[in-house]
């Protein structure tokens, strides 16, 4: 099983290629966002950390259906390292705990290739995981055109300001295995997703050994050990 570590920059595209990935080519795609959101979910236990610690102090944490208002515990750690910290201590575990599942289960499926979809992979060092990993790069002045076009709200000077708080999509790009340009047309870019996943898919035969692999070595492993146990001491 290929595990493809995808990433980029903010609104340079990601999320119409994850999209691509799985609606067209049936990928698994493990999603850090949508996992972080559901790991906080009422009754989960971060959800029951996160109000204990910030509840006392943030009195519109909650919304009317008990979930999390996530601008009022944003502004309750915007500047405040040490609550940053602790609130990152309760979500990322139980993110990558999720994440870990949801890749074991695609391969008890027998899935070729699992997309771990991360807006932060390299700054997470998650990419150490993967067995590659692509970068969706634009330009600089697209990647801000796009976020102001999609994000209307944002004044130029917190779109800057956003876009420079991540890792600058040129180290990323020289961090990655595969870069897929996302400067042109749709077309263009969904050209570059079908020619990765044809490059980087596993033949059925190679994936089934794959799959095999891990359990055909822990019995043989097993087995040489039962046998050391029950060898006569000389």
């Amino acid at each position: 099983m290929i595990i493809l570590g995808l990433t980029g920059g903010i609104a340079t595209g990601k999320s119409t290629v994850s999209n691509r990935l799985r609606t067209h080519h049936n990928l698994t795609i493990v999603d850090a966002d949508i996992i972080a959101r559901t790991v906080v979910e009422p009754g989960t236990p971060a959800y029951k950390k996160i109000v204990a610690h910030f509840g006392p102090t943030t009195p519109d944490l909650l919304l009317d259906d008990g979930s999390l208002n996530r601008p009022a515990l944003g502004r309750a750690v915007f500047g405040n390292e040490p609550e940053r910290l602790f609130l990152n201590s309760v979500v990322h575990p139980a993110v990558r705990k999720e994440m870990l599942r949801q890749t074991i289960v695609a391969y008890i499926r027998g899935s070729d290739i699992v997309v771990l979809d991360i807006p932060l992979l390299f700054e997470s060092k998650l990419d150490r995981f993967c067995s590659t990993t692509v970068v969706v790069s634009c330009s600089e002045e697209q990647e801000l055109a796009r976020l102001l076009a999609r994000d209307s709200h944002l004044t130029e000077e917190d779109a800057r300001k956003r876009i420079a708080s991540q890792m600058a999509l040129e180290e990323k790009r020289k961090r990655a295995g595969h870069v897929i340009d996302n400067s042109g047309t749709l077309d263009e870019l969904y050209a570059q997703i079908d020619d990765l996943v044809a490059k980087i898919r596993p033949s059925p035969v190679a994936n089934l050994a794959t799959w095999l692999g891990p359990p055909v070595v822990t019995g043989v492993a097993l087995i040489a050990l039962l046998f050391q146990q029950l060898r006569p001491k000389l």
